[in-house]
């Protein structure tokens, strides 16, 4: 049974669905990203109504920051594949990249306290859903890839920010399940704390990957997650030669400075200079791409693009790793024979859960808490754009156009009152 606390109604951004508006923002976004914030956008800045708590072991969460995050944008501007829609529940509140502070604990609550600071592990598992026994996943800590994120006491939503009873952090408060707060220690600030959730990623991918001592790493975009990538590997102590392929100044300054040996380029200029870096031999067809025989041994692509996976599956050695790490789509011209030929391990990281690091199983927030909090705030440069909320326009045009803006991540800052 929902319980509502009394909360005052809300303004915030709500995903409404519309197929005609859908087919719409999607033909338009490849020619005019301004699409998805445009008349026909499938958002809407309207005054809502709090969500109540499902159960007395909800508590609600008051914003503080709250990150754009790349599959926000491929959610508003249409362009993401069609395999998550029957995984959410409209309209929804989007917003997962969240630090708040707990405004009101159900009855049932035990650990947390009205008053502290968290981020939210956003994933809507078994657990957050009152679902026993839990499904194979979540019994496993795979709890982002959970079987049962269509029932429970909820409704269906793989994530906090894509499911309509929860809410998100694009609104001033929202509601989670006591299991998925995480308190942010004293030392840690807003800006570093927004970012543990991408970096919880950033983290799984790399210990998903097979990095051993003396393996060059290629990092293929540094956007936020190519470059909390960078950051990751460092954070986990590995002290390989990591390449970064970097396309805007900000984006190689800031590689440089979490831990990248070098800067390569991205587009076709990347089949000259990676080769020169790796030693490898180029040799060219009859037709179409150079061939790389050689390359880095473990490729992380960041991007999730068509063009960035070939040359993700190129650029890497016989026998090597390639890890998928930005969110893809449908895929085209990309040329598996380098996968079948080389023997290529080609693998997905999706989120976070439970991890094996250093001996011991750990979610992999509390992983990213500790590197982050002992980095004395290293992350915190890539956050440098913030708006209020009723500028989500601005906002999203910005996390759209990052790089050429010489931006990173764009988070909206609400009022503390």
């Amino acid at each position: 049974m929902a319980i509502q606390y009394g909360s005052r109604a809300l303004r915030a951004v709500q995903y409404v669905k519309s197929i005609p508006r859908y087919l719409a923002v999607r033909a338009l976004s490849g020619r005019a990203r301004a699409a998805a914030t445009g008349p026909l956008s499938l958002l809407r800045y309207a005054e809502i109504e709090p969500p109540p708590l499902p159960s007395e072991r909800w508590i609600r969460v008051r914003t503080r920051l709250c990150g754009i995050c790349g599959s926000d944008l491929a959610t508003v501007s249409a362009k993401g594949s069609p395999y998550f829609s029957p995984f959410v529940s409209t309209p929804f509140v989007l917003g997962h990249e969240v630090v708040g502070e707990v405004a009101v604990v159900g009855a049932e609550v035990e650990d947390v306290s009205v008053g502290d600071r968290i981020v939210i592990e956003p994933a809507l598992h078994c657990a957050v859903r009152g679902i026993t026994p839990a499904c194979l996943p979540c019994s496993r800590g795979r709890y982002a890839a959970c079987e049962n994120v269509l029932g429970g006491d909820i409704a269906p939503g793989i994530q906090t920010g894509y499911c309509r009873d929860t809410g998100g952090g694009w609104s001033p408060e929202f509601v989670a399940h006591e299991c998925q707060a995480v308190r942010v220690p004293d030392g840690v600030s807003d800006e570093a704390a927004v970012l543990i959730e991408p970096f919880a990623c950033a983290l799984h991918a790399v210990l998903r990957a097979s990095v051993l001592a003396g393996q060059t790493v290629l990092v293929l975009g540094c956007g936020t997650i190519g470059l909390l990538t960078i950051a990751a590997l460092r954070g986990l102590g590995l002290d390989n030669d990591i390449l970064a392929s970097a396309k805007h100044p900000v984006q190689k300054e800031l590689a440089l400075a979490l831990g990248a040996t070098a800067i390569v380029p991205t587009g076709p200029a990347l089949y000259d200079e990676l080769p020169r870096a790796t030693g490898a031999t180029v040799l060219h067809p009859e037709m179409g791409k150079p061939v790389i025989v050689g390359g880095a041994d473990v490729t992380f692509d960041c991007v999730g693009a068509s063009s960035t996976l070939d040359d993700a599956v190129r650029m890497t050695r016989s026998g090597g790793e390639v890890i998928l790490v930005g969110m893809p789509s449908i895929p085209t011209g990309v040329d598996w024979t380098n996968i079948w030929h080389k023997e290529l391990r080609v693998q997905g990281a999706y989120a976070y859960g439970i991890e094996r690091w250093q001996d011991r199983h750990v979610r992999t927030f509390a992983i990213a808490m500790q590197i982050i909090r002992d980095g004395e705030d290293a992350l915190v440069p890539l956050v440098d754009a913030r708006y209020p909320l009723h500028r989500y326009r601005d906002a999203i045009l910005n996390a759209l156009h990052a790089g050429r803006r010489g931006s990173v991540k764009t988070v909206f800052e609400f009022p503390s009152d």
